[in-house]
């Protein structure tokens, strides 16, 4: 890191390769798609290095990361709204697979895919503070700096978040009616 910092290009690169998946992570679950998840993700590393001399160490260097990927995710989705929806857009949840057994890689794979389905249609509202705090596991604080909201408002958003992801996923029952693994 203090090697990128002071302008090492081969520890730069090494640093770049270490955070390219993380942001990529971020980009494309806040994005809901590859093509504009690439583009993201590609202004994220860009203002990364911009940045790097910059980063004052306030909080780790992975947060400051995610930080940046939220920020260029942002902005593309902002360009996104400014352009036209070609045909066929839609994003749609034909299956949800339940099973009692231990799933096989097709059912973890078929899940993993609803769920970037059902994030993808969530607002941006409810997705952005969701993916922060339950896929990058960022504080309540830090995304509230982050988005620059209160940190009830950060709280709020999530729980209806989850909420809708629930009903997307076909998940209507109460938290305290679910079985649980406990004796």
């Amino acid at each position: 890191m203090a090697a990128a910092r002071a302008g090492d290009r081969r520890a730069l690169d090494r640093f770049l390769r270490l955070q390219h998946d993380r942001v990529w992570s971020v980009c494309r679950r806040i994005c809901g798609n590859d093509a504009d998840a690439a583009d993201a993700t590609q202004e994220a590393l860009i203002a990364i290095v911009r940045g790097l001399p910059g980063f004052d160490g306030r909080s780790s260097i992975n947060t400051w990361c995610y930080r940046v990927a939220t920020n260029a995710s942002l902005d593309e989705l902002r360009r996104r709204r400014r352009r036209p929806l070609a045909e066929g857009d839609d994003d749609h949840l034909d299956r949800v697979a339940v099973t009692s057994s231990a799933p096989s890689v097709e059912d973890v794979v078929g899940d993993r895919i609803d769920v970037d389905e059902a994030l993808a249609r969530l607002p941006d509202e409810f997705r952005i503070p969701v993916i922060l705090r339950d896929l990058c596991d960022l504080d309540y604080q830090e995304i509230a700096d982050l988005l620059g909201v209160p940190g009830g408002t950060v709280r709020s958003r999530i729980s209806r978040g989850r909420g809708a992801l629930a009903t997307l996923l076909g998940n209507q029952t109460d938290p305290s009616d679910r079985p649980t693994n406990r004796p």
